[in-house]
C-alpha cells in the first residue's frame, strides 16, 4: 500500500493521473513463466506480445531477460528494431502484412508467420528473386477446437477468423503453393487461438500441431508456436476459481509434444508468446479525486481517469482498487466512480462499498498492464504518463503529453484553405 504523501508527490511529478510500472514484478512474472516450461523441455523460447503493452520500458525488461519480441504490425516491428532487438529474434504475425512488411522481414532473418494467401505471393516472389536464400516461414493453422458442439473460442464464436483451415484443404493448398519453389522451406506452425485459455484447449491445440506437423512437414518440423492468451495471476476482485497456474499450461503442453514427437529424430523448439499473463499485474492505475457529488440519492466520486484507461476492452470483471485517503477517519459508504468523459457509460466502478473519498483523495487500481496503454484512445484528454519502479528509483517511462505532441504539426493542417470553388463563387 502506498502512502498517501509517496501518491501526492509522484502526482504532481506527472501533474496528471498515471501509470505505475512496477518491473520487479514484471520480472517475476517473465522468469515464473519462462521457468514453467523451460524446465520441462529442451528447447524453449519466449516472445513476448507487443500487442499487450508495447510500452518502451517494459519491452526493454522482458528483452534484458531473454524475451524475443511478438510483432503483429509493421508498427510494432520497427518498434522492435528501434528497441535493438535483434531480426532474428522478432517473430512477425498478424493478419494483414503487406508485401514490403514481407521481403523486410525475410531480408533480415526474422520468423515469418503466414495468416492468409495474400501473405504467399510475396513470400514466392521475394524467393524467386533470391534463389541462393532459404526462405524459413511458418503457417498459421485453423481447425475446429469444438468438442461436445461447445466452441471454446472468445465471445462463442464457432468458427476462428484467422489461419489456414485444415478441414477445407486451405492448409494443403498452402503448403503446396510454397513448395513450388524451391528455396520456400515452411518451418513450423502457428496455433494461436483466442480461447477459454483452459489447460485442456492448449492440451487440445498442441497435440493437433504436432499431428499436423509429422503429417505433412515431417523431419523438417522446426518449430511448434503454440501463441499467447495464458491465464496470469487474477485478483479475488474476479470471482474465478481453479484458475490455471504456468506450471498447469507447461505440464500439459510438454508432455504432449513429448508424447505425439517422440519418434522424431529431434524434438522442435517450442515458441510461446505471452502478453497478458506477464504484465496484466505488474501495472496501476492512479487516479485522484476531484469532487464528489450525490444525485438523487446516489453518490458520485469523480476521478481525473476513465474506465478507458483501466478497461478499454470494456471487460465486466472489477478490477482491485485501494482507496488512499488523507484522513485516518474516512466513512464506509456506497457509491460510484465516473471519470472525466462526456460519456454516461463512464464508469470505473459501480455500486463500490468502501471508504468514502474527499477531493484530493487517490484511488488506485490493480491489474491494468494489458491492453490499457495500446488500446486506449486519446479521447478528451491526453494519454495519462506512465511511471516506472525501478530497485528504489521512480523514473517517467511516458511522459505527459503535451499539445504539440497530441497534434503534431507534422501530421494535421492548422490552416483552413478555401477550394477553387469557393473562391468562384465569391
Amino acid at each position: 500500500m502506498y502512502s498517501y504523501e509517496q501518491l501526492a508527490a509522484w502526482r504532481e511529478r506527472c501533474q496528471s493521473s498515471f501509470f505505475l510500472l512496477d518491473t520487479n514484478r514484471l520480472r517475476d512474472n517473465y522468469e515464473r513463466f519462462s521457468r514453467a516450461f523451460s524446465s520441462r523441455y529442451e528447447q524453449v523460447s519466449v516472445g513476448y506480445s507487443y500487442k499487450t503493452n508495447y510500452l518502451p520500458y517494459a519491452c526493454q525488461c522482458l528483452h534484458r531477460l531473454g524475451a524475443l519480441a511478438e510483432v503483429v504490425s509493421r508498427l510494432e516491428y520497427d518498434l522492435a528494431l528501434k528497441l535493438g532487438v535483434e531480426p532474428t529474434a522478432i517473430i512477425f504475425n498478424g493478419p494483414l502484412k503487406t508485401a514490403e512488411d514481407i521481403w523486410l522481414a525475410l531480408e533480415l532473418g526474422s520468423l515469418v508467420n503466414l495468416d492468409s494467401f495474400s501473405e504467399i505471393a510475396p513470400v514466392l516472389t521475394y524467393a524467386r528473386q533470391h534463389p541462393e536464400q532459404t526462405v524459413r516461414v511458418g503457417l498459421r493453422v485453423n481447425f475446429d477446437l469444438t468438442r461436445g458442439g461447445v466452441s471454446p473460442l472468445q465471445n462463442g464464436y464457432g468458427v476462428s477468423r484467422f489461419g489456414f483451415c485444415v478441414e477445407n484443404g486451405r492448409f494443403a493448398q498452402a503448403l503446396t503453393l510454397l513448395a513450388a519453389v524451391p528455396n520456400v522451406r515452411v518451418a513450423g506452425l502457428h496455433g494461436h487461438f483466442s480461447t477459454n485459455r483452459s489447460v485442456g484447449v492448449y492440451r487440445q491445440i498442441a497435440r493437433e500441431l504436432c499431428r499436423l506437423g509429422k503429417a505433412h512437414l515431417g523431419e523438417q518440423l522446426e518449430y511448434i508456436d503454440i501463441g499467447g492468451g495464458f491465464y496470469g495471476e487474477l485478483p479475488a476482485t474476479f470471482g474465478m476459481v481453479g484458475v490455471p497456474s504456468f506450471d498447469d499450461y507447461a505440464l500439459a503442453i510438454t508432455a504432449v509434444l513429448k508424447d505425439e514427437l517422440a519418434e522424431t529424430t529431434r524434438l522442435p523448439q517450442l515458441i510461446l508468446e505471452p502478453g497478458i499473463s506477464l504484465v496484466a499485474d505488474a501495472v496501476e492505475f492512479v487516479c485522484q479525486v476531484v469532487d464528489v457529488k450525490e444525485n438523487r440519492g446516489e453518490r458520485f466520486v469523480l476521478v481525473d481517469g476513465s474506465v478507458h484507461n483501466i478497461k478499454p476492452t470494456m471487460h465486466a470483471y472489477q478490477l482491485p482498487v485501494s482507496v488512499v485517503t488523507q484522513s485516518s477517519e474516512a466513512r464506509e459508504g456506497t457509491y460510484h466512480v465516473v471519470g472525466y468523459t462526456c460519456m454516461e457509460k463512464d464508469y470505473l466502478l459501480q455500486g463500490f462499498r468502501g471508504k468514502v473519498p474527499e477531493p484530493g483523495d487517490f484511488l488506485v487500481f490493480g491489474h491494468a498492464g494489458a491492453y490499457t496503454l495500446v488500446f486506449n484512445p486519446p479521447f478528451i484528454r491526453e494519454r495519462p504518463p506512465v511511471l516506472a519502479k525501478a530497485g528504489r528509483d521512480v523514473v517517467v517511462a511516458r511522459r505527459k503529453e503535451t499539445l504539440a505532441e497530441f497534434f503534431p504539426e507534422s501530421l494535421y493542417e492548422f490552416q483552413f484553405q478555401a477550394g477553387k470553388q469557393e473562391d468562384t463563387r465569391r
